[in-house]
């Protein structure tokens, strides 16, 4: 690939440069194999996109830098964003004073999550600053890929709901602890106050920009329409905003969307429809995110010792996911079998997991590579593979109005029925 790139930068030199003639055919390239993956097997769209990423990363593509930073760090941050902000406009804080077992639930799986991986590393004998780092990092589900399998899938219901809640909820825990981790990585345990600080300053900066960027976006709704093209245009350009005043005040900057999204859901708890008018340009930045994840995880070595332990890693966080589901699952309003795939759905890891091993890459030069070497590997498997359990999952708890069947091999009678359905 990088002899490729110097025969062409002889000849080929356009004006926004070669990066952005690479990243186009790369785009083109993911959004074809994704439309035709969905018509020929019925998967979702992201994993045509991660795959087309994961083998332009194998063979050398040079669009991406690692660690992240300027432009493509920005650019994950702001899709990241988005999708929390989206995510958090979903929940209604009051649902959890009627059923507090769905926190108790999400609580469980994302703590169940933390110490099976955890111990699980240490018994492989890897170093406990690193276990705990790959552990923070492997409580968070990934919002991005479920609510893309639920668009492709077009689902609904219970089990689709709890799953979405649970993967926010995941993510905001992750978000917060790695946020204030990153930056105390190689000082020795303190007191519990010392470690609670940085926690408190994170959640502290985060709630003040998000509080900030509901206020806004609530006052012009006031004389705006929900469902305008400016309207859309505004909330992601505050969003954008947002992302880069978190992040330089030390706060994080998909933590701060998430609460914005909380608390305009809470400011105006009507159905929200801004999303709509901005639907390519939206598919555009979250096609980027996938992509650009996967480009990137594939850059990690792979050996056979790295191998079993991330299949090890994976497994483990697996089945604690579900075991932490199940476990809360009483009085919470679903049923044993609808947990079980609830706790499926939450197996996909993505661009969530991608910043956070970012900052601990980025704020260590002896640890973050070792981190880096045991989660690329696990987001990369986890980005294909648990965009396809999860849409097992959701068919498995009869919440999609698509069957699953290759549209290209449907019978003119059963493509019928499927349009009669929808």
């Amino acid at each position: 690939m990088d002899e490729i790139m110097a025969i062409w930068s002889e000849w080929l030199k356009p004006s926004a440069g070669l990066p952005t003639v690479q990243w186009s055919f790369l785009l083109a390239i993911a959004a074809a194999t994704g439309h035709l993956l969905q018509r020929r097997t019925g998967l979702p769209k992201v994993v045509g996109y991660s795959v087309v990423g994961t083998l332009a990363g194998l063979a050398g593509f040079s669009g991406a830098v690692w660690p992240l930073q300027g432009v493509g760090l920005f650019l994950l941050e702001l899709g990241v964003s988005v999708v929390l902000f989206e995510a958090g406009g979903r929940i209604a804080l009051r649902w959890f004073r009627h059923n507090p077992m769905v926190l108790l639930q999400s609580v469980a799986e994302s703590l169940l999550s933390a110490l099976a991986v955890y111990y699980v590393l240490r018994w492989m004998d890897v170093r406990g600053q690193v276990a705990e780092a790959v552990a923070l990092i492997a409580m968070a589900a990934s919002p991005a890929v479920l609510s893309r399998v639920v668009m492709d899938t077009r689902a609904a219901g219970p089990v689709t709901e709890r799953a979405m809640v649970l993967s926010t909820l995941s993510s905001f825990y992750a978000l917060t602890l790695v946020s204030a981790r990153a930056g105390t990585l190689h000082r020795p345990r303190t007191e519990l106050l010392e470690t609670l600080y940085p926690v408190a300053v994170v959640l502290g900066i985060s709630f003040v920009v998000g509080a900030a960027l509901a206020l806004v976006l609530r006052m012009a709704l006031r004389v705006m329409s929900p469902t305008s093209e400016n309207t859309s245009i505004m909330f992601v350009a505050l969003i954008a905003a947002a992302t880069a005043l978190s992040a330089h005040f030390g706060g994080s900057a998909p933590l701060a969307a998430l609460i914005g999204g909380l608390m305009l859901k809470q400011l105006n708890p009507r159905p929200w429809a801004w999303t709509r008018p901005l639907g390519a340009s939206m598919s555009l930045l979250t096609m980027l995110m996938f992509v650009l994840v996967s480009v990137v995880a594939a850059t990690a070595e792979w050996s056979v010792a790295v191998a079993g332990l991330v299949a090890l890693l994976v497994l483990a966080r697996g089945v604690a996911k579900i075991v932490g589901v199940e476990f809360a699952n009483w009085g919470s309003g679903t049923s044993w079998r609808q947990a079980f795939w609830i706790g499926c759905a939450q197996s996909p890891m993505s661009s969530v997991a991608l910043l956070l091993v970012s900052q601990f890459v980025s704020s260590s030069l002896t640890l973050g590579p070792r981190i880096a070497s045991i989660a690329l590997p696990a987001i990369l498997l986890m980005e294909v593979a648990g965009a396809i359990i999860a849409t097992f999952a959701i068919y498995r708890a009869g919440e999609s109005i698509k069957p699953w069947q290759p549209q290209g091999t449907s019978s003119p009678m059963l493509a019928g029925a499927g349009e009669v359905r929808g």
